[in-house]
């Protein structure tokens, strides 16, 4: 809808919701889209924990080649 591929009518029928709501919530996505699913600061806090749990990865596999070393050893 957003891309006006199709009328609001259309969306209506398909998904049985009434044309009314279907506009609340374009307008609502348009007013608050960013805040609902996420903004800057929701990615940011993400990266990190990706960067911090590619870091947490990376020990846990230098940990396991020198577990393997020492075992392959003895």
């Amino acid at each position: 809808m957003l891309k006006g591929e199709k009328e609001i009518g259309q969306l209506a029928r398909a998904y049985g919701v009434h044309p009314v709501t279907i506009n609340k919530w374009k307008k609502d996505f348009i007013e608050k889209g960013a805040e609902v699913f996420g903004g800057n600061e929701s990615v940011g806090e993400y990266e990190k924990r990706l960067r911090d749990l590619e870091r947490l990865l990376g020990q846990k596999e230098v940990e396991i080649a020198l577990l393997k070393n020492f075992l392959a050893e003895n």
